[in-house]
C-alpha cells in the first residue's frame, strides 16, 4: 500500500486540520498486537470482551486499554502506550 495524505479531522475544538500521512498496515495480524481502547461508554467494555475472545482465540496478540471519560481525550500515558507496543487499534464505541 502506497502513502498518501488524508484530511482527519480532530473532534476536540481543533483550530486548523492537520493533514498527516497514512501509515501502512501490517503486512499480517500475527506479526503485531492488537490494541483494543474503550472509551468507556456504555457497554464498549462488553464490546470489546467479545472481540478479544475472538482475537485470542486466533492467538493474537492483545493489549487493553482504557479511557477515563468518553468526554475527554485520552490522556498522553494512554496514547504513549497504545504506539509503542501495538500495530493496530480497535476503538470500542458502544451505547
Amino acid at each position: 500500500m502506497n502513502h498518501t495524505t488524508y484530511h482527519m479531522l480532530d473532534p476536540t475544538a481543533e483550530l486548523s486540520p492537520e493533514k498527516r500521512v497514512r501509515r501502512t498496515p501490517p503486512a499480517r495480524l500475527e506479526d503485531v498486537t492488537i490494541g483494543l481502547l474503550s472509551i468507556s461508554k456504555e457497554r464498549s467494555s462488553e464490546f470489546l470482551d467479545t472481540i478479544e475472545r475472538l482475537l485470542t482465540k486466533r492467538e493474537f496478540a492483545v493489549a487493553r486499554f482504557t479511557k477515563g471519560t468518553h468526554t475527554k481525550p485520552a490522556p498522553e500515558s494512554v496514547v504513549q502506550a497504545i504506539v509503542e507496543s501495538c500495530g493496530v487499534v480497535v476503538v470500542g464505541l458502544a451505547d
